[in-house]
C-alpha cells in the first residue's frame, strides 16, 4: 500500500501544517473573537443584574407607595365613618328635637281638648241636673199632687246622682 509508504515521508510536514493551523485558530479565536463575545456576555449579564436591581427597587417603591396609600385610605375611612356617625347623631337631635316640640304640640292640644270636654262634660252634667230636677218637680206634682221647690228637686237630683 502506497498510501502507507508515504506516511513515514509526509508526516513531519503534516503535524507542522497541524500546529500551524491550530495556532492559527487559537489565535484568531481565543485572542480575537472569544474576548469580544466574553464582553458581550458580561454586558449581558451586568444589564440584567442592573435590570433586576431596578425591578427590586421598583416594587420596593410601589409596595411603599402602596402601604402609604393603605395607610391614608384606612385614615380617609376611619374619618367618613365618623362623619357619617357625627352626622347620625346630628340627625337624631334634631328628629329627637322635632318629635319632642311635635309632642309638646300634641300634648298642648290634647289638654286643651279635655278641658273642652270636661267643661263640656261638667256643662251638660248641670243640664241634665236641671232637667232631672224640673222632671223631678214635674213628677212630684202629678204623683203626689204636691208643689216642691226648684230648688228642693235639684237637692234630690243631685243627692241620687252623686252618691
Amino acid at each position: 500500500m502506497p498510501q502507507i509508504s508515504q506516511l513515514a515521508a509526509t508526516w513531519a510536514s503534516q503535524i507542522f501544517w497541524l500546529l500551524l493551523t491550530f495556532g492559527a485558530v487559537f489565535f484568531i479565536v481565543g485572542r480575537g473573537m472569544l474576548p469580544k463575545v466574553q464582553a458581550t456576555i458580561d454586558g449581558r449579564d451586568k444589564s440584567i443584574a442592573d435590570d433586576l436591581s431596578a425591578a427590586s427597587r421598583a416594587r420596593d417603591a410601589a409596595d411603599a407607595a402602596e402601604a402609604d396609600w393603605r395607610a391614608r385610605d384606612v385614615a380617609a375611612r376611619e374619618k367618613a365613618q365618623g362623619l357619617v356617625a357625627e352626622a347620625r347623631q346630628t340627625a337624631a337631635l334634631a328628629t329627637e328635637r322635632t318629635l319632642n316640640a311635635a309632642n309638646a304640640g300634641q300634648s298642648a292640644k290634647v289638654a286643651e281638648a279635655e278641658a273642652r270636654i270636661r267643661d263640656a262634660s261638667a256643662r251638660a252634667a248641670e243640664e241634665i241636673e236641671a232637667v232631672a230636677a224640673e222632671a223631678a218637680q214635674a213628677i212630684v206634682a202629678r204623683v203626689a199632687g204636691t208643689d216642691v221647690s226648684l230648688d228642693d228637686a235639684r237637692g234630690a237630683v243631685k243627692a241620687v246622682i252623686h252618691g
